[in-house]
């Protein structure tokens, strides 16, 4: 018969094996998701459209993947996409907002061309680096490529979203405040993925 100091020695033996095998296992699993992980987020952060923003961006002074962040938010990657409000193409812009980049362009507006990758992605570019420029921020820039220049000053000039005038603490309405944040979100995430 064994004695329990065997009985206890077989167990513990058992058990360290069985730590062992699921600290190899797990480590196995560790090692296949981040091998995988960069896959998946690349699905989810896609680059298309490579060749038109490269040289937009380069034309204006932005990131890549500021670029990409904002295709990805407003359109994800659509271009023949139309918002409830109007907004055309992959960089979402209003009839007016196409207007006014031709006119800064010295170009001719050309409206029946804003689904054109090209020529959206350029004019869209043209208008966020005029914002930023404006603002002198990127996050302020962004609310106002989605709330509009107007709303933003006068968001920019109430003491009850801005303590200085130039930075806003506060971003009033929802809609806005969310796009801001998914849009430096997705930023962050070309820039890990595609831009380090």
């Amino acid at each position: 018969m064994r004695n329990r100091s065997q009985t206890y020695s077989e167990r513990s033996a058992r058990g360290i094996k069985l730590f062992a095998a699921l600290l190899i296992v797990s480590a196995v699993i560790v090692v296949i998701w981040r091998l995988l992980l960069p896959q998946i987020e690349m699905r989810r952060y896609p680059i298309r459209y490579s060749s038109e923003v490269a040289v937009s961006a380069s034309e204006f002074g932005l990131p890549e993947e500021l670029v990409y962040a904002v295709i990805l938010t407003e359109s994800s990657f659509r271009e023949d996409a139309v918002s409830h409000a109007g907004a055309k193409g992959l960089m979402q812009l209003t009839d007016d907002a196409n207007d006014w980049a031709a006119f800064m362009l010295r170009e001719d507006s050309e409206p029946e061309r804003i689904f054109e990758p090209g020529q959206n992605i350029r004019r869209g570019c043209c208008l966020l680096s005029y914002l930023i420029k404006e603002f002198g921020s990127t996050e302020t820039a962004l609310a106002a490529y989605n709330a509009g220049i107007g709303r933003v000053r006068g968001w920019l000039g109430d003491a009850d979203y801005s303590s200085d005038g130039t930075t806003l603490h506060t971003i009033p309405i929802r809609e806005t405040r969310e796009y801001v944040k998914k849009v430096a979100s997705a930023c962050e995430k070309y820039r890990e993925l595609y831009f380090k």
